[in-house]
């Protein structure tokens, strides 16, 4: 029996990684969660209403943010991109950069790292 999680047959994957997996869908299916409660708040009009989504919503939110520390705290790499990431100031996009280097992965995805695909490395090259 397969899931959509999975682009691997799940027999085959390591328990850990079929955690992650889930983990990921989790996230996922959170963020959907809170995406949908903002267009529902958006044009919800009775108050009563209003507040029972609303506090729904924030249920999401932690639901969302355990998920993603359940991940962080598995994956070191991510987790040191994040924190360059998360909570600071200025651009977003030069600090997802600046986190990347400062992981050890270069800008734009790591080309080059062991394991890695080398996507990051095209950037710049003129295709």
């Amino acid at each position: 029996m397969g899931f959509d999680q999975y682009h691997e047959p799940p027999e085959e994957l390591p328990a850990r990684t079929r955690t992650f997996a889930r983990l990921c869908a989790s996230l996922t299916e959170e963020a959907e969660a809170i995406g949908w409660y903002e267009q529902r708040l958006a044009v919800e009009q009775d108050p009563e209403a209003l507040a029972v989504m609303r506090n729904a919503q924030t249920e999401e939110f932690k639901h969302f943010a355990m998920d993603l520390e359940f991940l962080l705290r598995r994956t070191p790499v991510w987790r040191e991109i994040a924190r360059g990431i998360l909570f600071q100031e200025g651009d977003i996009v030069e600090a997802g950069e600046e986190a990347e280097e400062g992981a050890g992965l270069g800008g734009s995805g790591g080309g080059g790292q062991p394991g890695s695909l080398g996507i990051g490395s095209l950037k710049g090259a003129g295709l």
